[in-house]
């Protein structure tokens, strides 16, 4: 059974959880702007001895994105340093995807939901994806996007659509408002670490993961980029 740390810095909350012999051990907090800070501690606290190996774990995964790119930075660079330092290939994950099985296991969407993930992107924009559960895990139906609010047209997917994330409160000033065909399920519902798990085993097992030099941030926002470890000038 494979070992995995899983870091997301995508939001305002700082997130690590330990996946190993079945139980998971998380370090979740509400901090915005100090994700720089607190990351390295709470790391610590898991890792006292900064060696993953010695512990069992066999990969490293990350929230990718999107999200805030300050955050996703800060996850990229830790993980890149810690994949590298520790021979471990890293996993990305959607934080979108992500986010989805927070809500499921918080109980806040149905069995058979049809999904709209959306995060605030900040300067009056979300992002969003719309998923559908099955057996537990999220199948994207199309490519994560970002827009006005106002512009958010639910897909003809499906008829109902339950919103989550912190860019419900964006969508509109109460329910009633709502484009029609969506209903807000987790407006407070933010992705964490240990949700990350089922994807990251999941995409571990298809042999889907990614050498320290390749770890890079999903931005959907084709202006921004981020240099990979041979294009920071720093050892591979």
């Amino acid at each position: 059974m494979s070992s995995i740390l899983a870091i997301d810095t995508s939001t305002e909350a700082c997130s690590v959880a330990v996946y190993r012999d079945g139980h998971v051990d998380q370090r979740h907090e509400l901090v915005p702007r100090q994700h720089n800070q607190r990351l390295p501690i709470l790391l610590r606290e898991l890792f006292p001895s900064g060696n993953l190996r010695s512990r069992g774990i066999e990969a490293i995964a990350y929230g990718c994105g999107p999200g805030s790119f300050t955050g996703l930075r800060i996850a990229a660079s830790a993980v890149q340093g810690l994949a590298f330092s520790n021979k471990l290939p890293a996993i990305p994950v959607s934080t979108l995807a992500c986010q989805v099985i927070t809500a499921a296991r918080l109980g806040v969407l149905s069995d058979a939901a049809a999904v709209l993930s959306l995060l605030d992107a900040r300067v009056n924009e979300i992002y969003w994806q719309p998923f559908k559960l099955q057996d537990g895990l999220p199948v994207m139906l199309s490519e994560p996007s970002v827009c006005k609010p106002a512009d958010l047209v639910p897909p003809a997917f499906a008829e109902h659509w339950q919103a989550i994330g912190d860019g419900c409160q964006l969508l509109a000033p109460d329910q009633a408002s709502l484009p029609q065909g969506i209903d807000v399920a987790g407006p407070d519902v933010l992705p964490q670490a240990q949700d990350m798990i089922p994807l990251a085993l999941a995409a571990l097992a298809r042999g889907e993961v990614q050498q320290a030099r390749d770890v890079c941030p999903v931005y959907v926002r084709d202006e921004i980029t981020w240099k990979k470890l041979d294009q920071q000038g720093k050892p591979q």
